[in-house]
């Protein structure tokens, strides 16, 4: 099956072969490499077993182009693209707030660059606020493995910035100033839930 991403790039996924297979099984949390995606799909993960919080990464969405039907019960997709997200990564419920965040990285180790983000995401988290909701999103600067939790309150004041032609990325020093660091741990990896405990008082 062909997918393709929203400019119309072929995805191609990589093969692996049994003993890349057998190495990754190996690795552990102690390992760097692991991608913010892998890091917060573990975290959430273990949030869920330990009925801790229910958080889950958004599907991203697909436009199907073409499928064919080899059997009058059964169809197979056989192109397909994906479509650009119209909110946020991940959402859910934490002692009864609704948590609704974004999660981006960066090579950069000075700042970290706006265009991340689109419009679209930016008006999403507005209404998030809107509705008494906990918006915010987790910068990863992957060079060092920084982590930081920045609330959406703070990104709408950086982009309004920029739209008022002010510069398009945030300082690094302006986001160790208004967010909060995240150590890596074990399990949970990216523990966000106790920034949110202090930020809202929910413990």
């Amino acid at each position: 099956m062909n997918f393709h991403y929203p400019n119309g790039k072929r995805y191609e996924a990589k093969a692996q072969s049994s003993s890349t297979q057998k190495k990754e099984k190996k690795i552990t949390y102690s390992n760097r490499g692991m991608t913010l995606e892998e890091d917060l799909n573990e975290t959430n993960q273990f949030y869920l077993s330990n009925g801790i919080a229910v958080i889950h990464k958004k599907p991203t969405p697909l436009q199907i182009v073409k499928v064919d039907y080899p059997q009058r019960s059964a169809a197979v997709i056989k192109e397909a693209y994906f479509q650009q997200a119209s909110t946020t990564d991940y959402n859910g419920v934490y002692k009864g707030k609704y948590i609704d965040f974004e999660a981006k990285e960066t090579k950069n180790t000075t700042s970290f660059p706006l265009s991340n983000f689109h419009d679209h995401q930016i008006k999403h988290m507005e209404s998030v606020m809107a509705q008494d909701g906990v918006s915010f999103v987790i910068l990863r600067f992957s060079s060092s493995e920084e982590v930081f939790l920045l609330e959406a309150l703070h990104l709408l004041t950086f982009w309004k910035r920029m739209d008022e032609g002010g510069r398009k990325s945030i300082r690094k020093e302006e986001i160790e100033e208004y967010g909060h660091r995240i150590s890596l741990g074990f399990r949970p990896r990216i523990d966000y839930i106790k920034i949110i405990d202090y930020l809202y008082n929910l413990t």
